[in-house]
């Protein structure tokens, strides 16, 4: 594939990690309060998971907007795929298009990205 494609792949995903990470931190995309007793609510309770999470985030985001270790992200980012559709699989089914989003340009990227990656296997 291009590399130009590939580089447009890499700071799509780059800036969806960023702002997204972003929000669990600063709230400026509102996002209504998950309902008492939900799986969501009790990870925002915990009150490490979401700070957790969204630095797990933006530091891979970082990392492909800026094109270093781009192998270190997408592994990184790899169970977060998982998990974000793992999630919208059994909690919230209807809005599954952006986790499949991201776990789509992650799945590509890494495809893109295999020569880096077959030593692991």
């Amino acid at each position: 594939m291009n590399s130009k494609v590939e580089m447009i792949l890499r700071i799509l995903l780059g800036i969806l990690l960023l702002v997204f990470g972003s929000n669990k931190f600063l709230n400026f995309i509102p996002m209504p309060a998950p309902p008492p007793g939900s799986f969501m609510d009790a990870l925002i309770q915990t009150g490490y998971m979401m700070p957790l999470i969204a630095i797990s985030e933006i530091v891979p985001g970082i990392l492909l907007l800026l094109n270093k270790w781009k192998g270190l992200a997408l592994v990184w980012l790899a169970p977060i795929s998982v998990n974000i559709l793992f999630f919208h699989f059994a909690f919230d089914l209807s809005s599954i298009a952006p986790g499949a989003m991201f776990a789509g340009l992650n799945g590509i990227l890494i495809y893109l990205n295999w020569k880096k990656f077959k030593v692991l296997f």
